[in-house]
């Protein structure tokens, strides 16, 4: 019965959210309710699981969410970005030019959260479309697909960051097998599958094509890389040095402390503030404002994380997590395949990644005390499921048809042909690696 009841929550959800296009944060907090008075939670009690699983959800994952988007605004609005973008290009030219705009979305992918770097990377994709006269799909994704695939498998992008938190996974080995997996993923579902669609008919509009800051005005490239990649970069070092080296506790404690991802991105942000903006004349009152609104963009992010969690933990008290969990364990499938499948239902079903990857990170949780998982594969596969065929209830869906002003079947077939290789390349990468793990 118990099982019904979380069936027709998450129903409940997805009409809420699909159907009646309510707010997703909204939509969280009167399903958690419902469902909590509909399992027995005594009614004194189902604010306070609320309550305690938006606490416990946020925690420090506020911080990285925050300081991550704080990062990429700042490496948006600097210029940083199109100078990475404008070094790429001038360096593969137009004979290599998909691996240089596939390269420059995963370099700019990993600060920026998806939406921002869509509307960045796209008027640089429309130039480039007729400074050479290419297909515009062939040509944009390629980048889009490497911006998709940071935000649903690297840290510190929301869902995998969450996802990490709840599942007590290590944010640099996530980050290490993540790598592992995006670069094969990125390279079949964008650079060669878009070559299958180099036919397909695109118009995007002439207005589009942003002006580009002077050359004069743009930071240096070694600057532009260093404050986009050292997060990445910090947690991969300090993640091996851990691994490799015999250290002192008090050493292990110092290692520790700089391979926290909230320590991690506050030194990126700072370093960015001087580099890209301090050194650079612009003053401390504009970085500021930057970084403002940089929160303000990501706040209904951060509500739907919250909202996910007041769910979760819904689930949890009424003890039905347990019940799921004795029910999925008797099922003939290999864990990892099944937070994958739960997360592609979801993400059919809703439309939005994030909330895809959370909601079944609720359900799959109370499994990971009971079978042998790495919680770091458990993190990407689920991650790889939510990104399984975007539609028409997907707002990136809608973004790329508008854009590349295509129709209804022919975005279909680039945009969520691509999103659904990803996905599945991203499983058969966690399971390759899950083996290697176990059998070598």
């Amino acid at each position: 019965m118990h099982l019904l009841l979380v069936l027709f929550g998450i129903l409940l959800l997805v009409a809420l959210i699909s159907w009646g296009k309510v707010n997703a944060f909204l939509s969280f907090l009167v399903v958690a309710i419902i469902t909590g008075l509909l399992l027995g939670i005594p009614i004194n009690n189902i604010t306070q699981a609320v309550y305690k699983g938006i606490g416990d959800t946020l925690g420090q994952l506020a911080i990285v969410i925050v300081l991550g988007a704080m990062l990429g605004k700042i490496v948006a609005e600097s210029g940083a970005a199109q100078r990475i973008a404008t070094t790429m290009m001038n360096a593969f030219g137009e004979k290599y030019i998909q691996w240089a705009l596939m390269i420059t979305g995963f370099i700019i992918g990993i600060p920026l959260f998806y939406n921002v770097g869509f509307v960045l990377m796209v008027p640089l994709i429309f130039s480039v479309v007729y400074q050479y006269k290419l297909p515009a799909i062939y040509i944009g994704l390629p980048m889009l697909a490497a911006l998709s695939v940071t935000h649903g498998f690297l840290p510190p992008h929301p869902a995998p960051a969450a996802l990490v938190g709840q599942f007590h996974a290590n944010m640099g080995k996530t980050l290490l097998y993540g790598m592992t997996i995006a670069i094969p993923a990125i390279i079949l579902a964008g650079l060669l599958y878009s070559r299958t669609l180099k036919n397909v008919v695109a118009r995007p509009l002439e207005g589009l094509v942003a002006a580009d800051k002077p050359a004069d005005q743009l930071p240096g490239i070694g600057n532009s890389l260093l404050c986009s990649l050292l997060p990445v970069g910090m947690l991969m070092l300090t993640t091996i040095l851990g691994q490799r080296m015999s250290l002192s506790a008090k050493s292990r404690a110092v290692l520790d402390f700089f391979n926290d991802p909230s320590v991690i991105l506050l030194m990126a942000v700072g370093l960015a503030t001087w580099l890209l903006g301090l050194r650079r004349g612009m003053k401390m009152a504009k970085v500021m404002r930057i970084y403002e609104e940089a929160v303000k963009d990501i706040a209904m992010i951060l509500l739907i994380v919250a909202g996910a969690g007041a769910l979760k933990e819904v689930f949890t008290a009424s003890g039905v997590s347990k019940e799921i969990a004795n029910v999925l364990q008797g099922w003939p499938i290999h864990p990892l395949v099944l937070g994958w499948l739960i997360a592609a239902i979801i993400r059919v079903c809703l439309g939005s990644a994030t909330v895809a990857g959370l909601t079944t990170a609720g359900i799959i949780l109370p499994l990971m005390n009971r079978l042998h998982v790495d919680p770091n594969l458990m993190v990407l596969s689920i991650g790889a499921g939510s990104l399984m065929f975007s539609h028409v209830n997907d707002g990136g869906f809608w973004m790329f048809k508008e854009y590349f002003n295509l129709s209804l079947k022919d975005t279909i077939r680039s945009w969520s042909l691509m999103e659904t290789i990803v996905s599945v390349v991203g499983l058969i990468g966690v399971l390759s690696i899950n083996y290697l793990m176990v059998f070598l």
